[in-house]
């Protein structure tokens, strides 16, 4: 079973490139049983999200300059 330092980096990993299939299937396990490490999956999703938002100039248009 993999560590919760391992499952964050596997994590920051997924974001830049394809996971083998044995480290997908022990991520999704530890994922599966951990909340703390589920969370920082979701975080780390959504802090992705919306540094793609800003860069691609989206937070502009719904924020205008007054």
């Amino acid at each position: 079973m993999l560590s919760c330092r391992e499952v964050t980096r596997l994590v920051s990993l997924s974001q830049e490139k394809k996971l083998s299939f044995t480290e997908r299937m022990q991520l999704k396990l530890h994922l599966w049983m951990c909340k703390r490490c589920n969370d920082f999956k979701t975080n780390t999703a959504t802090i992705r999200a919306a540094m793609r938002s800003f860069a691609d100039g989206r937070d502009e248009d719904q924020n205008p300059p007054k």
